[in-house]
């Protein structure tokens, strides 16, 4: 009997078909037994949460990252999002200036916890979606990309007028699966402290993304 995928229900009908693959009951097998035998961030109820908060009929923005942070309670299944009362991580920091200076608007620095965004349709996905403790990238190419390749490729085939925000070479390199001509992508370096200044800071993506959706006739994202 087939094994049921703990999703929000839109996305579970809409990634049907890839639920059913061998590719992804090798990942499905690989992540249970790594959740089994390491400390693996997020905790297995959040690693979906993005897919939760922001269901598939609701998408209007889709920010891409990498993979979840590796420190302990920093990931909680949003890509560049913590919990309130952690920290923020430098490259959210920058995030917030720029939408500062973008927007005209104060941002609060104490907290980093972005479902607020995810509520109004900002997809927070993760190319990469679990992660070893205080091992970066450690579970590249074990399935998760071809998993969440299906679902950036998703959007861009079954809705119109989405904002794609890639930023930094990584998720730049993600454009091919997009359909430029029914969606927005937005490109721009990554917001880490090793790139934010060299176009990232500037790019305008936050007021871009939202006169996109305005002129598309949706109500603009509340940044």
């Amino acid at each position: 009997m087939e094994k049921k995928v703990n999703i929000e229900p839109e996305w579970a009908e809409v990634l049907s078909e890839f639920f059913k693959t061998e590719q992804f009951k090798q990942l499905a097998d690989f992540v249970r037994g790594e959740y089994l035998n390491n400390k693996i961030f997020p905790k297995p109820e959040n690693i979906f949460k993005a897919f939760w908060l922001t269901p598939f009929s609701k998408v209007k923005v889709v920010i891409l990252g990498q993979d979840p942070y590796h420190g302990y309670g920093q990931a909680h299944g949003l890509c560049f999002s913590v919990p309130k009362n952690m920290p923020i991580p430098p490259s959210l920091k920058n995030i917030y200036k720029e939408i500062e200076n973008d927007l005209g608007i104060k941002k609060d620095f104490k907290s980093g916890n972005l479902e607020a965004w995810a509520g109004q349709g900002v997809f927070l996905l993760n190319a990469i979606l679990t992660v070893v403790a205080h091992n970066p990238a450690s579970h590249q190419n074990k399935g998760w990309e071809k998993f969440t390749d299906t679902v950036i490729k998703t959007i861009s085939d079954k809705r119109e007028h989405v904002v794609f925000i890639l930023w930094g070479n990584y998720a730049r390199s993600k454009k091919n699966l997009i359909d430029g001509r029914k969606h927005l992508i937005l490109e721009a370096p990554h917001p880490s402290p090793l790139s934010a200044y060299s176009g990232f800071f500037g790019c305008r993506h936050f007021s871009k993304s939202n006169d996109y959706l305005a002129a598309g006739g949706q109500e603009k994202i509340a940044w």
